[in-house]
Formats: C-alpha cells, structure tokens, sequence
C-alpha cells in the first residue's frame, strides 16, 4: 500500500509530512505542559487559559506582531496572567467558586478575542476561521530558512517551544513534583510555590500560542488535556505520565491528520478526535483502574469467594458429620473441581474430604466468619439470627491481624452466639 516511496500521501508527500511533524511537535509541547497541569488539578485554568489568550494573541498582532513572534507570545502571556488574576479577585470578593470564576473569566476573555478578530481591518494577518480551528494543511506554505533548507515557520517555533519548555521543565523537575504532590509541604519547606505556579501558567501560554496555527484556540485544550489525562490512567509515575503523554499526543496527532487527509475534514478536529480515542482505550486497558483490570479484579474476588466457600462448607458438613452440600451453581461446580485439581479437596471412600492443606483454609475462613459474628453479638446487640449474613460477607476479608483483635475483643471466646465451636488459628 506505502510501496516505500509514500506515493500514498499524492504527489507532494513531504507538504503532509511538515504538517505532521508541526503538529506532533506543537501537541508534544502541550502533553508536557498538560501533564503538570492535570496533576495538579488545574485543566480548567489551562482550559480557560487556552481560550483567554487569544484577545492578547489578536492585540499584540494588530499592533505589529506576527504568530510565533515575540509580541504575540509576551501578548499571550499577559493575557493568560489577567485570567488567573481576575479569576482570583473574583473568588477575593465573595464571588463564584474557584472553577465558576475561571469560567466566567475566560469566556468573556475569549468573547473579547473573537470580537477583535473579527473587527481586525482588512489585510491584518487575523482570519477568525484559523484563529478558532487552525490551519493546519496550510502551514509547510509559510517557511523560513534555516541552513539552507526551507522549514515550515510554525514547525520552527513549535520546536523552539518544546525545546525551551522541556529544559524548563527539566530545570526545575524537583520542585515540580514537590509542588504538584503536596503544596502545602512544598510552602512549608520555602519553595517558592507561587512563582512555581505563575511561571507553569507561563508556560502553558506558550504551549498555547505554539498551537494556534495548528489547531486554533477551540481544540488547544484537547492537546493540553487529553494525552496527560490518558497518560495519568496508565502510569503512577510523573516522569513516566509526561513521557507517555507525549508519545500519546505525538502518535494522535500523526493518525488524526493523515485521517483528515483521506476524509477530506478538519484536520485540527479530527486529531481531538484521535485523542479522545485514545482517552476511551486508556480507560479500558489502564492497569490500576481501567475497565478490564476493574473486571478482572472482581471476577478474582469472585472465584476467590467461591473457592473459599466451597471449602467452607465441606468443613462444616465434616463437622456436622454430613454430606458435601452439592454444587448449585455453574461457578461453584468449576470451585469444586478446582479444588479437587488443587489437592484441597480429595476423594476418599466415603466421599470427597478436605485435605490437610485444604482443611487449613477452611479453618481459616469459618474462623473469621464465627469470630465476627461473636463480635457483633457482644457489641452490635444483633439479634442471633441477624448475625450470619453480614458476617457471610465480612469473612473473605479479614487477615491474621484483625482476627486477633476480634479475638481479644469478644474475651477470647472459644464458640460464637449460636454455640459452635470457633477454630484455632491456622
């Protein structure tokens, strides 16, 4: 299909691979960014900040500036820091909460821009379609010169971007964590946790700035959000989050232009939609809460608790010097035929019986069971014949440590309420 010469991009392949590459740089500016971000709970204020530049971004090029210049980024800037500060007087003077002031803020900050883009004269290098959504096919048009070699100029300043902001980051990699994890702590310790925060709003500024041309001020949140978001599902590691953030933004920003290249659609939409993509398999595939670990996790409790009956139930048929009771459910005749493949169960002439290893287990859990329900005799003044059920439950769960509490708490009794014999400790 590629037959090693790309031929399957048409016959300018080198114009979508700037593309690609400007947007992969500019959305690896932002999962950096983003991932410190969502660590410290503050994707709204990036969410608003990436909105709220754009009337700095639209003042600073009508007086003179130009998309990626100095002017615009310090227009940025300045825009992004007013957000923060009347989000702040805002919440000072008894306003909306914290997240309401933000959005108050940065809507009308956003409005603000728009109306300047739109009331730009003629001939301003302001178009309000590019400034919402970006351009991204146009890009690898506007080139500069670097060691002779025409180079796409927003892929120049997005590299310069990353760049910058990944040595900032590594500067000061220490004190982030310190600050993102505990705050409070980091204050205590004399951080400066302030200048800290100012100088990540900062940088999320230039993040956004960087993507304007690519994606426009609309989808710059998707970038900032959505791969650290995803990344935080995966990983329990900061260092570990931004890099696998990155990876995330890079590969989603490649698969969503090259798929709003064969759909003929928007580029900028289409990589938010790659994104989000990859945001819904995270939630399925992450190792700690994801769907599947969440469903193994309680299909495992399940086995576990039907195994565990099963032998329950032999010992006291054994002790009441009756039959097993048979299997009366699907997964509770695979129990019984684990056990018996596990050497926890075996036959003998009379019947299948516990074997040493198994009669171990089972002591241990009727142990736990009859312990909590002396406990809750003496101290819940339940009646008897409310005691089983909760105690049914509670017996798949209690350790070694708590039976001993249990124990000394009920006088080390030796029978629960209904008269039979507790089990030693296994």
């Amino acid at each position: 299909m590629m037959g090693g010469d790309f031929t399957w991009l048409g016959p300018n392949p080198g114009i979508h691979a700037w593309a690609m590459a400007t947007a992969a740089v500019v959305s690896a500016s932002c999962a950096l960014v983003g991932s410190l971000l969502v660590v410290r709970r503050m994707s709204l204020l990036g969410d608003a900040i990436g909105h709220a530049v754009l009337p700095g971004i639209a003042v600073a090029v009508l007086a003179g500036g130009r998309l990626g210049g100095p002017l615009v980024f310090f227009g940025a800037v300045a825009a992004a820091l007013l957000t923060v500060w009347l989000t702040q007087a805002l919440r000072a003077a008894g306003g909306p909460a914290e997240d309401a002031g933000a959005g108050v803020v940065f809507t009308t900050l956003f409005a603000i821009g728009v109306v300047i883009v739109a009331m730009a004269p003629p001939g301003t290098h302001l178009d309000a379609a590019c400034v919402l959504h970006g351009e991204l096919a146009f890009l690898p048009f506007d080139t500069i010169t670097l060691a002779g070699l025409p180079v796409p100029r927003a892929f120049a300043s997005g590299a310069v971007a990353f760049l910058g902001l990944a040595i900032a980051a590594a500067a000061t990699w220490k004190l982030q964590v310190f600050t993102a994890f505990d705050a409070a702590a980091a204050r205590a310790a004399g951080l400066p946790v302030a200048a800290l925060t100012m100088g990540l709003l900062a940088a999320t500024a230039i993040a956004t700035v960087s993507s304007f041309d690519a994606v426009g001020a609309v989808l710059v949140v998707a970038m900032l959000v959505t791969p650290a978001a995803a990344a935080e599902l995966l990983t329990r590691r900061l260092h570990r989050m931004v890099l696998v953030a990155i990876v995330l933004a890079v590969v989603g920003a490649c698969l969503g232009y090259l798929a709003a290249w064969r759909l003929n659609t928007s580029a900028a939409g289409m990589i938010a939609v790659v994104l989000g993509i990859e945001y819904a398999i995270a939630t399925v595939i992450a190792p700690d809460d994801g769907l599947l670990a969440r469903l193994a996790g309680r299909m495992s409790l399940a086995w576990r608790v039907t195994c565990e009956d099963r032998l329950a139930e032999a010992w006291r048929a054994e002790e009441a010097k009756r039959p097993h009771a048979p299997a009366a459910t699907l997964i509770e005749s695979c129990g019984a035929w684990w056990l018996l493949r596990t050497g926890q169960i075996v036959r003998a002439a009379d019947g299948p019986r516990l074997s040493p290893s198994g009669r171990r287990e089972a002591e241990t859990v009727v142990r736990s069971h009859r312990l909590w329900e002396a406990w809750l005799g003496r101290h819940a003044e339940l009646p008897v014949d409310h005691l089983h059920p909760p105690a049914e439950w509670v017996e798949h769960h209690l350790g070694a440590a708590m039976r001993q509490r249990l124990e000394a708490e009920t006088g080390g009794r030796d029978s629960d309420p209904h008269g039979r014999e507790i089990p030693p400790e296994a």
